[in-house]
């Protein structure tokens, strides 16, 4: 599985529309479930961003097909990274020695 971090932040609709956060918060979750990936953690932010979500998903089409549906919803604007765990990222080092 891919992992990635996204940062979100409220788009001026989705600061209109804050009471419907949770809820298209569980939709994206159920979306990437339904893709077969998996909702890591899921968190509300103070500050520069209003959230942030670490999801997996199968493979990167996947997981840019979520990211596109979720910014054609026009409510958040996303900033998102790989992320890897220890052994993953051993690997990436090995790659670069």
């Amino acid at each position: 599985m891919i992992r990635y971090l996204s940062l979100i932040q409220f788009t001026d609709e989705g600061a209109r529309n804050v009471d419907k956060s949770v809820q298209r918060a569980s939709d994206f979750g159920k979306s990437v479930s339904d893709a077969g990936g998996n909702l890591v953690l899921q968190v509300w932010t103070v500050g520069q961003y209003d959230g942030c979500v670490v999801f997996e998903v199968p493979d990167e089409a996947v997981g840019s097909a979520l990211l596109v549906k979720l910014a054609k919803n026009g409510n958040v604007r996303t900033q998102t990274m790989r992320c890897y765990n220890n052994q993953e990222f051993e690997t990436v080092l090995k790659a670069v020695s």
